[in-house]
């Protein structure tokens, strides 16, 4: 039990959208690049209104109900259940649910980070004109698999966890979709920590998803996506791992 509570205290995070150093205004360009990759994901209303969200990131397993803020993490035997907006919740390891309040909370803080990372690299596009994101226009560039692209930079205010952080994203001309996007530790490092695809591009319920994070030096995917209409309680409550929905 101690190795799997080591293992989920201690799982590493790819990445976090979080916040910048300075307040800036989104430019009339990049929204509309922004309005334009909204619209062909599925549009806002069909993104409001899809509620749950299945996929697994990195051999971790979630489902996130958006509507009542829960958020499902499985990993092995190691199972977390939290609520997104008020970070209660409970912790199972082998079926048995961890007692311990500090050893509990700690793995709570670190299930809602896993929330905020490993949902980015599911619905990242959705989320460009969120509150506390400024976008700026970059310029036109080919993606790594030689597509030309508008250049959008994200930066954060007053959102997440860790500060200065930032991303370039890649729209397809043609498409209108995110086919690629870079992440900086630091608002003003000169090279990104990695450039990835964002692509294949299939249809959940009314909204477009992307599973591969590829690039020319690893593969990446993400696995077992999708986007019911209803989810169970049971398979929320259940203390140990579910199948895949």
């Amino acid at each position: 039990m101690k190795n799997l509570i080591k293992q989920l205290l201690f799982l590493c995070l790819l990445a976090l959208p979080f916040t910048a150093a300075t307040a800036q205004q989104t430019d009339a360009k990049a929204k509309s690049v922004a309005d334009k990759v909204m619209k062909n994901m599925g549009g806002e209303k069909n993104w409001k209104k899809t509620r749950f969200l299945a996929w697994t990131f990195n051999d971790q397993y979630q489902i996130w109900d958006k509507k009542d803020n829960r958020f499902r993490w499985e990993m092995d035997s190691l199972v977390a259940v939290i609520n997104t907006q008020t970070k209660d919740g409970k912790v199972y390891v082998e079926g048995q649910e961890v007692q311990d309040p500090a050893t509990k909370q700690k793995m709570l803080d670190r299930a809602y980070a896993l929330w905020i990372n490993n949902s980015y690299w599911l619905v990242m596009p959705f989320k460009l004109q969120d509150p506390g994101v400024t976008l700026k226009y970059v310029g036109e560039e080919q993606t790594i698999d030689g597509a030309k692209a508008d250049v959008l930079q994200m930066t954060f205010e007053e959102v997440g966890l860790t500060p200065q952080n930032k991303y370039h994203v890649w729209v397809d001309k043609d498409k209108g979709l995110v086919t690629q996007w870079a992440f900086f530790r630091k608002f003003d490092d000169a090279e990104p920590a990695f450039t990835r695809r964002w692509s294949n591009y299939q249809d959940f319920g009314k909204i477009k998803l992307a599973s591969d994070r590829s690039n020319p030096q690893s593969d990446f995917e993400l696995f077992n996506i999708a986007a019911p209409a209803n989810v169970p309680d049971a398979v929320f409550n259940s203390p140990t791992p579910v199948e895949k929905l």
